[in-house]
């Protein structure tokens, strides 16, 4: 009784520290792995359980499609770590989620230090076995040549990561300012974003031919809903660097497997446009900009931004170029809304194609574009940003954007 009393009285110290202070979702996980441990001791627990019992999700959850529970446990793992090289470090006992289980384990910290090997530790109740010599040397034998094999795979696939001078860099530089002032809301929640990106329902089939879903003319024809565009791969892969530099992970989902419970409850990023972003149909979204398929005429079928109160010098619509020419302008948007949980944010990152769509991302990705949105917002602190939507102009040379140009702003209310 009495090791378990300071088994809870470690966790209540780990939860009520400064470390883990408004980290709301990893005590919840903290309290709920540490149960597990004394109630239920040598049980492994499963992610499944986790995910439904801590978290909330529904009983379909699929550990092998969403991946929020690792997620999750990793920034729990490198909270303890921070904690115990920090305000933690003349604690007497040190807590920890050794990787590859979900078992909450506490040691001696004075036994910790004076042991070569594994420490002598609670381990719910489970004493860790010694390895023999022949098999620690097989493993390290083996890590040693897993890390030469990545060594070798880094130099020989490090082409995309190198700079100017031909030097490969080691690890994400630290992001800007602007950055820090833009993310922030997306980076300091509970919970990691979704980054939730359009495909669009095609029939047909990539070897002959692909087109959009039409009710009308297709019926029961069979729907391909796992393509997306270039744009929103690339987009994607803006964002993640992003989120590299300032330390945060993203989640990633395609439009068709995202649900309105996801968006009740997480800050969310959306990458295209309602015409294959069919999610954004159904949440709340834009007021003064909105996007609507041109019915009739000429560029029926295209995707177009209106602009609903228009201003002196600003245009009714926005199109991007006739697709019976070459493309040399799109238009896209980028708007920072409340999601349905008014605590939760939405941006949406979108344009009347898939290479708008990109820019978009860009938009809110390189420094230059950036600082040039946070000057006509007059924000100069995170605590400044408040909600907005805009339009941008963007420049197309041979199927890239090459240049945006903010066109259309408007502040709203926070």
């Amino acid at each position: 009784m009495a090791d378990r009393a300071q088994f809870f009285a470690e966790i209540e110290r780990l939860v009520n520290s400064h470390t883990l202070h408004g980290s709301e979702s990893l005590c919840k996980l903290l309290r709920y792995l540490a149960k597990q441990a004394v109630e239920h001791p040598g049980v492994p627990v499963k992610e499944y359980q986790i995910a439904t019992e801590v978290f909330g999700r529904q009983t379909d959850f699929d550990p092998q499609l969403d991946s929020m529970v690792r997620v999750q446990a990793g920034r729990l793992r490198s909270k303890l770590s921070e904690y115990y090289s920090t305000e933690g470090a003349n604690d007497s006992t040190i807590v920890e989620v050794p990787k590859g289980s979900y078992a909450v384990v506490i040691h001696d910290r004075a036994t910790l230090s004076a042991q070569a090997g594994p420490a002598d530790a609670h381990n719910n109740g489970i004493q860790p076995a010694s390895a023999p010599r022949a098999w620690v040397a097989a493993v390290i034998g083996l890590s040693l040549a897993l890390a030469l094999a990545i060594a070798l795979l880094a130099r020989d696939y490090s082409s995309e990561r190198r700079n100017g001078s031909g030097q490969v860099s080691a690890a994400p530089p630290e992001a800007p300012a602007q950055f820090r002032i833009f993310w922030k809301g997306f980076i300091t929640g509970p919970e990691e974003p979704w980054a939730i990106f359009s495909n669009a329902q095609f029939v047909g089939a990539p070897t002959f031919g692909m087109r959009y879903f039409d009710p009308k003319k297709d019926g029961k024809a069979p729907i391909l809903d796992h393509y997306t565009g270039v744009g929103e791969v690339l987009a994607i892969h803006n964002l993640d660097l992003v989120f590299a530099s300032l330390h945060q992970s993203l989640r990633v989902k395609r439009g068709s497997l995202f649900s309105l419970d996801d968006a009740k409850n997480n800050d969310l990023i959306f990458i295209g446009s309602p015409g294959e972003n069919l999610t954004l149909l159904e949440i709340p979204s834009t007021k003064e900009f909105f996007f609507r398929r041109i019915q009739e005429g000429p560029r029926a079928g295209n995707m177009e931004i209106v602009n609903v109160t228009p201003r002196q010098g600003e245009a009714p619509n926005y199109l991007a170029s006739p697709a019976n020419m070459p493309m040399t302008e799109d238009y896209a948007l980028v708007a920072l809304v409340r999601g349905i949980d008014p605590r939760h944010s939405e941006l949406i990152l979108a344009g009347t194609t898939t290479i708008g769509t990109q820019a978009a991302v860009e938009y809110v990705t390189r420094e230059n574009y950036l600082t040039t949105l946070l000057q006509r917002l007059d924000v100069n602190d995170s605590s400044q940003l408040s909600p907005f939507e805009a339009v941008i102009r963007v420049k197309v040379a041979k199927g890239v954007p090459v240049e945006s140009e903010l066109v259309a702003l408007r502040k709203l209310q926070k």
